[in-house]
């Protein structure tokens, strides 16, 4: 019985100082979601489970509501705490940061979380609802660099190349047989 887990990159945020847990969406990010769910309204979704950080619950909870489900909350969906989970680190800082990280999988700055950690925390919940909803269709509002690292954890090809060309919002759809990860299909397509 093979179940499907769908990757959801929450949409466009604005690059703003502010806190990471509230930082909403931009314009286009809330024009996004429309998008996400109309290719994703179709595919028989089950169970909608998102990062507690409101840009990615934002992303799908319009998909939530055209299903008639609750988007779940699971806290170790959220983002990777790059120095203070709090605040946004400007994106000067944030790329030498990722570069040195996928290099150094144990790097982490001083409080903050390093790869291995973030992969680790996000694979655990990953599993679970792989036993949990086995055989369900699930979709999973998170961040690029968490939504990488689960896939990497099954495919060394998820690195940071990988993550710098995805789109915000992405969605990609992982069909699982078991725990193990049999076959990706990148649903968004930019040129729609």
């Amino acid at each position: 019985m093979n179940t499907y887990i769908y990757m959801v990159r929450h949409a466009e945020s604005p690059h703003t100082v502010g806190t990471e847990r509230t930082r909403g969406l931009t314009e286009k990010g809330e024009k996004d979601v429309e998008r996400v769910t109309q290719i994703l309204k179709d595919e028989g979704i089950e169970v909608l489970i998102s990062s507690p950080y409101k840009r990615a619950v934002l992303t799908i909870q319009d998909l939530a509501n055209h299903v008639g489900k609750e988007v779940i909350v699971h806290e170790n969906l959220k983002e990777r705490i790059f120095s203070n989970e709090e605040y946004r680190i400007p994106d000067k800082e944030l790329y030498p940061l990722l570069h040195k990280s996928f290099s150094n999988t144990d790097y982490a700055l001083p409080g903050a979380e390093s790869i291995v950690d973030c992969q680790s925390r996000a694979i655990s919940v990953l599993n679970e609802l792989l036993v949990e909803y086995k055989g369900k269709h699930i979709v999973l509002g998170t961040h690029g660099l968490v939504m990488t690292l689960m896939m990497r954890f099954f495919d060394q090809r998820y690195d940071l190349d990988f993550l710098l060309q995805m789109s915000k919002p992405d969605i990609y759809r992982i069909q699982f047989n078991g725990s193990e990860m049999v076959e990706v299909k990148r649903l968004w397509a930019e040129s729609e």
